[in-house]
């Protein structure tokens, strides 16, 4: 039976097994838990599973190679299982339902619908034994923090492939995402001198103040028409209510375009100066992924997603989008983005999967990994 021939209900209970595992980054046992998942996927098939045991507070990473070792070069599939929803979320404050043909439930869209029809398509594959060159599926446990634990191991691979898919969500109207914006990550930190605001507020340095006004410096370095945003995401500071703060801490994500824009705004961020010259302040960090632009093979890679969805009956356009992810440390090889599961971005932090359209992606994707 072809991925495209299962029926709907079997894909969507398969789905909802994997979101009713809860897999937020830093809960390693989760993350695991969906390793264990994929690797029973596999059971029984030719592929080699091979996982690598999770460092630092992190889960494990699970590669699994498939097709005949015949020189060529391999196509690499990648999905990361982390989520960045805490544990607790599906029963407290966001339970799985469905209403019409939407499916809603935490990290159902990013990324757990998408990874699970690949892998689909991928089992598809191996057992009709029709493969011509190696395939790769790397899932891995860390993309919503950056990578720090497999951004090496994807560099290496993704040198070696003859082009990367990646399977985050397709955005409105199925379209696939052919460039990405590059991604800065700094932290600001800010020491003054506390003092009792009642009875010596004259002794004391805000740490808060000075943040406040290298915020606005910070967000005021943004350039729509250049791409370029700076955001202060996160900030803490003070002691009491009372106190004049003597620290204050805050993050910056970095998003730019062209590798120019990286260079010049991450030499600005890192030369930040105090505006009182009774506080010390120290920014570190840089850009942490480069911007994935749209390369002539990236373009040729979409044309031929493009086509095979045009024998399918399905019209495929491309969109660049502004988030950074995890395909973006693909060392050059050719990618296709966000060309899986579609839905939409609902007024909360969670996600909305319209789950009928996930089976007209499951055919298109075998196909296009075949070719």
């Amino acid at each position: 039976m072809s991925a495209s021939n299962l029926p709907p209900q079997h894909i969507l209970d398969a789905i909802q097994a994997w979101v009713e595992v809860e897999s937020p980054t830093y809960h390693p046992s989760g993350v695991n838990a969906m390793m264990d998942l994929v690797e029973q996927e596999v059971q029984g098939l030719p592929v080699v599973a091979e996982r690598l045991s999770g460092r630092d507070g992190l889960g494990d990473i699970l590669l699994l190679r498939a097709g005949p070792d015949n020189g060529e070069d391999a196509i690499l599939l990648m999905s990361h299982l982390d989520t960045v929803h805490p544990v607790g979320t599906l029963e407290a404050d966001f339970p799985l339902r469905v209403e019409g043909d939407r499916f809603y439930a935490p990290g159902v869209f990013d990324m757990k619908a998408s990874a699970y029809i690949a892998l689909r398509a991928f089992k598809q594959l191996v057992f009709d034994g029709k493969l011509k060159r190696p395939l790769l599926f790397l899932f891995t446990p860390d993309e919503e923090i950056g990578s720090p634990t497999t951004r090496e191991l994807i560099e290496t691979l993704a040198q070696k492939a003859s082009c990367a898919l990646v399977t985050e969500p397709g955005r409105e109207g199925g379209k696939v995402v052919t460039a990405r914006k590059g991604v800065g990550r700094f932290e600001v930190t800010i020491e003054g001198r506390a003092s009792h605001s009642g009875t010596r507020p004259q002794d004391g340095v805000s740490a808060i103040r000075e943040a406040a006004k290298q915020i606005l410096d910070i967000e005021a370095m943004t350039d729509f028409s250049r791409g370029v945003t700076t955001n202060v995401g996160m900030i803490t500071g003070g002691s009491a209510v009372n106190v004049v703060p003597q620290y204050c801490q805050f993050t910056v994500d970095l998003r730019v375009v062209s590798l120019a824009d990286g260079d010049e705004f991450e030499r600005r961020l890192l030369a930040l100066q105090p505006h009182d010259p009774n506080v010390r302040m120290t920014v570190i960090g840089g850009m942490n992924r480069p911007p994935f632009e749209r390369t002539e093979g990236v373009g040729k890679l979409f044309d031929i997603v493009r086509e095979v969805g045009a024998e399918l009956g399905q019209v495929i356009g491309e969109i660049p989008q502004t988030g950074g992810g995890s395909g973006q440390l693909h060392g050059g090889a050719r990618r296709a983005d966000h060309r899986w599961a579609r839905g939409r971005w609902s007024g909360r932090p969670y996600i909305a999967g319209i789950y009928r359209a996930i089976f007209d992606r499951a055919e298109a994707t075998a196909v296009e990994q075949a070719s």
